[in-house]
């Protein structure tokens, strides 16, 4: 779905993350961030990567990787989501869509027969320089973190 290739500078953004606070990608510069888009929370995939991100988040950021999830839900829901999850990294809010399209995550998907428009799930790796390093366009919901760490031995 992306049009984004590895190699390519990853879209600058700003967005509200679930406290309210401005988050950018430049706060990240010199770090590796997983940057991973996902359709809503608390549905039944999108708990079970964001669970993954938790239960590894340790051995991920022993790996230098700073986490940072996004969706179309308000900063309540994400904050209702991590509270329900006790997840650790931060989730920021793009009620207006502008990360999701920058890279171009948004488009036509099929659902039991069903065609509509939506966030595909996708991962973005992005490096200390603020390069696109990895892209996951067909993400294991279940396995996220295992997804990049094979990438990563």
């Amino acid at each position: 779905m992306t049009h984004l290739q590895v190699g390519d500078t990853a879209p600058d953004f700003t967005a509200k993350d679930q406290n309210g606070n401005d988050v950018s990608l430049k706060d990240f510069a010199g770090k590796k961030v997983i940057l991973y888009f996902y359709p809503k929370d608390d549905t039944p995939g999108c708990t079970k990567e964001a669970c993954n991100f938790r239960d590894n988040y340790t051995d991920l950021k022993a790996k230098g990787f700073e986490i940072l999830g996004v969706s179309a839900d308000t900063e309540k829901k994400h904050q209702k989501f991590i509270d329900k999850y006790d997840l650790p990294f931060t989730l920021l809010a793009d009620t207006e869509k502008e990360i999701i399209n920058a890279y171009g995550v948004w488009g036509l998907k099929k659902f039991m027969g069903r065609e509509y428009d939506g966030i595909h799930r996708e991962t973005f790796v992005i490096d200390e320089e603020g390069k696109i390093e990895k892209v996951f366009t067909k993400v294991k919901t279940a396995a996220p973190t295992e997804q990049i760490l094979a990438e990563y031995k």
